[in-house]
């Protein structure tokens, strides 16, 4: 006799509910107001790799710094831009942040070119240059399946996990293996369906940690307007602007400490009495 099992909630958060899906855990109970009330990001470093940012967008403000990717026959490098967003996806992300976290210092690497194209060398260079940078935050709601940017990619996730700089990265919005969101050493977002523009979750299942706001939601997009649109990507910076608020509130954690931060204020996890303060 097999023993049935639940549906996968690994890439997001769909015909199910919060209700569905609850969490108990021992010790302290860690309230969104301890972890980040109060706090609007000030002082932290959080770096968008993606299309580049728009800048003087009214829904995303100043922006402290912006790079590109460049890969010519001299080979890969990241060098300072004046350009702005070729396709608008970065700039979504980018007022995601800016929203949830309206005071944190908003960088810009630009990996992606017009019509959302991209390589995973290039990819794998503007992570590399930021986190050796020591951003605090990298949002990173982008992907690759090449399995040859495996390695290398986890390495830098976990170089990134150990140096303190926390790096949030989407999951893929269909069931396929794609990298480095799969690495335990990042925080990994998926999607949730609520209406709620504050509700983020724990995934009891795994590989995806967190479900955020991310479908039909309204971002920020070219020339200054404003699309509503739906995936993943949009869920992972409303957790890297979170993510932005703790370590501004409480700047010596680590990043597996930010992580169990989430984990223990997410609105689906409750403390059992058992040990609790």
């Amino acid at each position: 006799m097999t023993t049935p099992t639940a549906p996968a909630l690994t890439w997001s958060l769909r015909g199910r509910s919060p209700d569905e899906i609850p969490v108990a855990a021992d010790g302290r109970r860690i309230t969104p107001e301890w972890a980040w009330g109060g706090s609007t990001g000030r002082g932290v470093r959080v770096c968008v790799v993606d299309s580049g940012v728009e800048r003087d967008h009214p829904l995303v403000g100043r922006v402290d710094g912006s790079y590109v990717v460049l890969k010519d026959e001299d080979g890969i490098r990241v060098e300072p831009t004046g350009t702005g967003d070729t396709c608008g996806h970065g700039t979504a992300c980018a007022g995601i942040i800016r929203r949830t976290a309206p005071d944190c210092e908003l960088y810009s690497v630009r990996v992606l070119g017009e019509r959302f194209s991209g390589t995973g060398d290039v990819l794998l260079a503007g992570l590399r240059w930021a986190v050796e940078q020591r951003f605090d935050v990298i949002n990173l709601s982008l992907s690759t399946t090449r399995a040859r940017f495996t390695d290398a990619l986890h390495t830098l996730s976990d170089e990134a996990y150990f140096g303190r700089t926390a790096i949030v990265a989407s999951a893929h919005n269909t069931p396929v293996e794609s990298f480095p969101w799969r690495f335990s050493s990042v925080i990994s977002v998926g999607s949730h369906q609520e209406d709620d523009p504050d509700l983020f979750l724990y995934n009891p299942q795994p590989p995806v940690e967190f479900f955020a706001p991310g479908q039909n939601v309204t971002v920020p997009w070219l020339g200054g307007a404003t699309i509503r649109t739906t995936g993943n990507s949009f869920a992972t910076p409303y957790i890297a602007g979170l993510c932005a608020r703790v370590l501004a509130k409480h700047p010596n954690l680590t990043t597996f400490q930010l992580k169990s931060a989430l984990y223990l204020a997410a609105s689906n996890v409750t403390v059992s009495s058992r040990g609790a303060e």
